[in-house]
């Protein structure tokens, strides 16, 4: 007879709850005999594909069997209620989480178990599962034991969850021991009483009560019952001699005398600079005025202190005591001063109520909201308190408060580390050099590794090479300049220059709109240091940059008696001061831009912070700081705030019931005064304030990282102002330091880069732009290898050369003579998700079709690709019929093309063929990049697709239908892009596999994202939505319109455009160039053509101004990004209802200035959703409102044809009607289009706009009146 080991666990083990680790044993044998148990141990695999390997199907196949099974003998193995509980979860894995939850969090504390004997237990059982391979947490393990506490541990239980202590687990156990101790403990206390009016109970003495610990681990001593206060003494006060009291309740005791609870037990003599903490104390109490602050003297006998030998004394006064400890300070508020005192006390209590908490074990903890103030040690039977001797801190940055809380002046942090934050994250060698030279405190050693500073700081290794230095300060002064950047500054800028004194390393930085304004900036800091020292510049070294080399700056160098020093060709080591300098800045921007939450255009603000910090500290070159040599005495420190952190700063003059402060955020330090600049992200203005308090520590301890800043010196030349001196820079120019991460050097090159002036400040930058946060792609091969995803680049490339071989795209052949081949790149590209996270890598090969010749080369170029609308069309009735709409992409779409000409191109970059180097690629295929690709490969899919059955509609070339009886696939086609919509997943299925046989397919299963359009569908419902969220958020982020007011409509009425409103003189053309106009009206016309019909009148206005906009153009055009960025959620919905096509025309009159012309517009809907519309400038000129309804009215019918055309070839609105319904707001428009009218009013109107009559005539049209309130609701 064979074992059965599935009806011994159901005979003999059943789950029944508390035993479900002796049970959880014996089902891992009983999975682990029957070959089940990997369905419990490893993840589930994806549900494979269509398409996929037969073996990823199998390896599915195999963990679903197993998963079916072992879901099977657990809840065969398990009590009826338990069954009830998991059956409806999804996996077996699911089952066992739940089950393990269930019983750990059942696992309960007798009262009266000593807390040690507990936690063994439950250190056991969570032991035991790990050993199962049920990992827990140290968080959940923390919440067990916290779960598993009797009620007696309530208050400490509130108290943990109040404070969010965030504990491990030993740490929790010791208090939790710590609190077990002190229940049962019964300290002495004394009485206390306070001068004037008696209080009830409060003269008692509990000598012999014990006392209760309260949530922070201090003991609370219970009052007296009114039944007890009552209840009174038998016997005589020794005092009055009267009977009902004790002579420690006499009412004389009680006339000029106070009292304060604390225990004298002293066992050895404490130092005056030590103080014990003490639970019975019910004040502070202090021998010595040292670290006294605001005493204030007390009357004689105002305050009496009770000891536990029945002595008394008088308090002299009362005060503030602050204990400063090596990394915190310690305030003791209404500290009493006893001379007499023989140590100096800390009462437990006290600080209990001033919100601190206290814990007790081999050392005594104080924290305040569970962060880190002090500890003492146990000696002679007494916790022990040692401060440091107290010292006394100025502070530069007048009336500044460091502290988030008035009870500390600090924290549990790591000291170094703050200051690495404040000093804008210098090296741990040049904050021990501060602390070595006296201008710090003592610090830690070491401080946690700074994640902003990996991703700032990462370089090559530098230039070991030195040179001679300077022996006075001005002898030799370093200057680089840095720019074009990725990203424009506050204020416009875009390039930086440096200039460094090589005896001192004292430095200074200037902010440029332009390389042609560093003379200026030179001749400004020359004006500064040599009227500072009285002394004369020297020399100046430099780079061969135009900037320092144009016969301007040449003769003024010259005349000036400085001598120019420039680096050899190509050795930009000779300037090494300068470029180091550079690099270090930008090393500290970054990880400041990094660990703070600002917009990238902070990055100067930033920049001239690290600068400031940067003369502050010492460096390799100089022992002392900077700051010293060049002023002579030594800097203050006590200014220095993190950069980037919360400030509550002191509003000027507020009103009587206004705010006394406003939140704003620290970006650095003013050049002209003291204090600190702070920004408001509110208004965007930066002010100088010395009114602050900051909130620093708050926001290192709850800082998360913000996305990391791509700063990057772009590669061309940018200069209004060309230099006079004619230079060859092809093979003259010095290597430049470029600002990327890694930080390498790249060779200048010649070219121009647009500007935007002063006045465009923050209104956007230039359309090659990365918006800040994402990386730039590499834009050459070379580009791609020295890249941080190189091995990702390569990888790429290899798949690419892999399509071409498999797709045989060209053959290597001798190059016929008298023909020129065709040059060929790769063109890299991060594809990211909707979150903006990198999904894959592509490199793709192209043809440079540029050089192609007409006639020769090619001659047909044209290829259609669906429209837009005719997508609408199909997805609303998708939505409407509930059909599938799945998606395909075809990988290298354009390799399929044949060729009908014979075309050479060079062998691609990185892949020559060895050997045969000579050699040319004759082209088989098309290629991305040739004139003719995309019709090449149109036909060739045009052929493929209708020998599968597909019809091509007639009026749409690139949607095909396939209907057979009941079943209905639509095919659409927009380039590569393939979308699948029918009733049938067993026919769409075929057609996919049928494809993929054809071509190279990635299947991408049900539509979610289309041509930049998210897909988000309700089956429920029967609602599909179509939204451009994303898309939004990057054109807001390559404008820099991100942060930007919300603005409520696209267009401000009543301010018309016009071209007098575009500039006149040169001047100002020029600096409109530097205006991403184009771009951006480019942008926002794909977002009017997709999902966004209320914005397309705005963007057809504005669209009219590209040849030549002005100032309120650029307005127009920031305004309607301003409503996107409040709109930007909104979408195109389709739901299921009536499938009846309607539409609405409309016309303004003469809105035009220049031409007195009129705008139409018209908006189709189908299934409750707009599917097609549009709004342009009329071709003529409009004499009455009813002309230009009429026109409108005329545009839209044409329209309309095309419509019902298209929605006959689909066949599937069965109920069609005849004519689609157009309703326009005009009686004469809509009665002039019924029946031909000769009347004054309509003669001259241009006879194609008389179509409509024709239409309307045919029955294709109905042209019905509508109120123009009603027109669009």
């Amino acid at each position: 007879m064979s074992f059965n080991p599935l009806s011994v666990i159901l005979k003999e083990n059943q789950l029944t709850g508390p035993n479900y680790i002796d049970w959880k044993r014996n089902l891992d044998i009983v999975l682990t005999a029957e070959g089940y148990k990997f369905a419990i141990t490893d993840a589930c695999p994806a549900v494979p594909a269509a398409d996929a390997p037969e073996q990823e199907k199998e390896e599915y196949a195999r963990w679903k069997k197993a998963d079916e099974m072992a879901k099977c003998y657990i809840l065969a193995s398990m009590s009826n209620v338990l069954q009830h509980q998991h059956q409806s979860k999804d996996t077996a894995a699911d089952i066992l989480l739940n089950l393990r939850d269930l019983a750990l969090m059942s696992t309960r504390m007798a009262e009266g178990t000593p807390v040690r004997e507990h936690a063994l237990r439950v250190m056991a059982q969570l032991n035991e599962l790990e050993v199962m391979g049920g990992y827990i947490d140290g968080e959940t393990q923390v919440d067990i034991m916290l779960q598993s506490l009797p009620k007696s541990f309530d208050q400490f239980r509130l108290n943990y969850n109040m404070h969010k202590m965030h504990m491990a687990l030993p740490e929790l156990l010791a208090e939790l021991q710590s609190a077990e101790a002190l229940f049962t403990q019964a300290p002495q206390v004394l009485v206390a009483e306070q001068a004037g009016p008696s209080r009830p109970h409060k003269g008692r003495k509990r000598k012999k009560s014990a006392g209760k610990v309260k949530a922070q681990d201090a003991p609370v001593y219970p009052r007296p019952t009114p039944q007890a206060v009552a209840k009174k003494p038998k016997g005589r006060c020794h005092k009055c001699n009267k009977s009902g009291h004790w002579k420690v309740d006499c009412p004389l005791l009680k006339k000029g005398n106070s009292l304060v609870n604390v225990v004298e037990t002293c066992l050895a003599v404490v130092s005056t600079r030590t103080w014990c903490v003490d639970t019975g104390a019910t004040d502070h109490v202090c021998n010595s005025l040292q670290g006294f602050q605001e005493t204030k003297r007390l009357r004689e006998g105002e305050i009496t202190v009770y000891m536990g030998n029945a002595t008394k004394v008088a308090a002299v006064a009362v005060g503030d005591v602050t204990l400063s400890f090596d990394s915190s300070s310690l305030v003791l508020r209404n500290c009493l001063y006893v001379p007499s005192f023989r140590k100096n006390l800390v009462s437990v209590s006290k600080l209990v109520m001033d919100g601190f908490s206290v814990s007790f074990d081999d050392m005594v903890i104080i924290r305040f909201e569970n962060r880190f103030i002090c500890c003492g040690s146990l000696v002679g039977n007494l916790y022990v308190l040692k401060p440091n001797s107290p010292t006394v801190q100025h502070n530069e940055l007048n009336n500044v408060i460091t502290t988030s809380n008035k009870r500390k002046e600090s924290s549990q942090m790591n000291q170094a580390y703050l200051w690495h934050l404040r000093l804008g994250h210098i090296n741990l060698r040049r904050i021990q050099k501060l602390v070595a030279s006296g201008h710090l405190g003592p610090l830690e050693e070491h401080y946690p590794t700074c994640e902003s500073c990996l991703e700032g700081k990462m370089a090559k290794r530098p230039f070991t090479a030195k040179g001679y230095r300077s022996q006075e300060v001005l002898g030799l002064i370093h200057s680089d300049l840095c720019g074009p950047m990725s990203i424009q500054a506050r204020g416009g800028f875009e390039y930086y220059v440096s200039f460094i004194d090589d005896y001192s390393r004292f430095g200074y930085v200037y902010l440029l709109h332009r390389k042609s304004e560093c003379f200026e900036k030179f001749k400004e800091y020359r004006a500064v240091v040599e009227k500072l020292h009285g002394k004369c510049i020297k020399s100046l070294r430099s780079d061969r940059g135009g900037e320092y080399l144009f016969g301007e700056f040449r003769t003024y160098l010259s005349e000036a008696g400085i001598e120019s020093q420039l680096t050899a060709p190509g050795t930009p080591q000779q300037n090494g001061v300068a470029e180091r300098r550079n690099r270090t800045l930008m090393e500290m921007v970054r990880s400041m831009m990094s660990y703070s939450r600002l917009p990238d255009s902070f990055w100067g603000l930033a920049l001239e912070t690290a600068s400031y910090i940067l003369n502050m500290v010492p460096s390799k070159s100089v022992d002392t700081t900077p700051y010293e040599m060049w002023k002579g005495r030594k800097p203050s420190f006590s200014q220095f705030r993190v950069w980037g952190s919360p400030a509550h700063v002191l509003v000027q003059e507020p009103g009587k019931l206004e705010k006394r402060s406003e939140a704003r955020v620290f970006v650095g330090y003013p050049k002209e005064t003291k204090g600190g600049l702070f920004y408001s992200p509110g208004d965007q203005k930066v002010i100088v304030s010395t009114n602050a308090r900051f909130l620093e520590e708050d926001y290192i301890m709850n800082h998360k990282p913000a996305s990391r800043l791509v700063l990057e010196e772009l590669r061309g030349e940018s200069d209004g102002s060309p230099p006079s001196a004619q230079v060859d820079t092809s093979h003259n120019t010095a290597t430049r330091h470029t600002e990327s991460v890694p930080v390498q050097t790249v060779p200048r090159r010649s070219g121009r880069v647009s500007h935007l002036p002063d006045r465009w400040i923050g209104l956007g930058e230039s359309s090659d732009s990365v918006p800040g946060g994402l990386e730039s792609d590499p834009r050459t091969y070379d580009e791609a290898l020295q890249d941080k995803d190189a091995d990702s680049w390569n990888v790429a490339m290899k798949a690419e050369m892999g399509s071409m071989d498999s797709n045989q795209v060209w053959d290597l052949v001798e190059l016929p003579d008298g023909v020129r081949p065709i040059g060929c790149k790769w063109i890299y590209k991060r594809k990211r998700g909707l979150d903006g996270k990198v999904q894959t890598f592509k490199a793709r090969l192209v043809a440079k079709g540029y050089t192609q010749i007409e006639g020769i080369d090619y001659d047909e170029t044209f290829s259609p690709v669906a429209m837009l609308k005719s997508i609408r069309i199909l997805l609303a009735v998708a939505a409407h019929m509930d059909y599938e709409v799945w998606q395909m992409d075809v990988k290298t779409a354009f390799l399929n093309g044949n060729l009908q000409e014979d075309i050479y191109m060079q062998q691609p970059e990185g892949f020559i063929a060895e050997g045969r180097e000579h050699l040319v690629c004759k082209l088989n295929r098309s290629i991305y990049g040739l004139k003719q690709a995309s019709r090449s490969w149109n036909i060739r899919f045009d052929e493929v697709i209708q020998s599968y059955g597909f019809t091509q509609c007639p009026d749409e070339h690139c949607v095909y239908k396939k209907i057979s009886g009941s079943v209905v696939v639509f095919l659409v086609l927009y380039v590569d892009d393939i979308l699948l919509i029918g009733n049938s997943k067993k026919e769409l299925s075929d057609v996919k596999v049928w494809l993929s046989k054809q071509f190279d397919m990635k299947d991408l299963g049900e539509a979610g994202h289309i041509l930049g359009i998210r897909l988000i569908r309700d089956r429920k419902k029967r609602m599909l939505c179509l939204s451009q969220s994303s898309y939004i958020d990057t054109v807001l982020a390559r404008f820099s319109m991100q942060d930007s007011k919300k603005g409520m409509l696209p267009f401000r009425h009543g301010i018309p455009l016009s071209k007098e409103m575009s500039p006149k003189t040169s001047k100002e053309i020029e600096e409109m160039k530097t205006v991403p106009y184009a771009s951006a009206v480019g942008s926002l016309m794909y977002a009017m053509l997709c999902t966004r019909p209320d914005i397309s009148y705005a963007v057809g206005m504005v669209a009219r101004y590209q040849s030549n906009p002005g100032r309120e153009h650029w307005s127009a055009v920031k305004h309607i990004l301003k409503y996107l960025r409040r709109t930007k959620e909104y979408m195109l919905v389709y739901r299921a209802g009536s499938l009846l096509p309607l539409g609405y025309s409309d016309s303004d009159f003469q809105s035009d200035k220049d031409e007195s012309k009129s705008t139409s517009g018209y908006v189709f809907t189908l299934g409750s959703g707009a599917i097609s519309w549009r709004s342009a400038k009329q071709k003529c000129v409009a004499d009455s409102t009813m002309e230009a309804e009429y026109i409108a009215a005329s545009e839209a019918a044409k329209e309309a044809v095309w419509l019902r055309n298209f929605l006959v070839d689909l066949e599937v609105i069965p109920s069609l009607p005849r004519g689609i319904t157009v309703y326009c707001d005009n009686s004469g428009a809509v009665a002039n289009s019924k029946e031909p009218r000769a009347h004054r009013a309509s003669k001259h109107i241009e006879r194609k706009y008389h179509l409509i009559r024709d239409i309307v005539g045919r029955g294709d049209v109905d042209v019905a009146k509508i109120a123009s309130e009603d027109a669009w609701q």
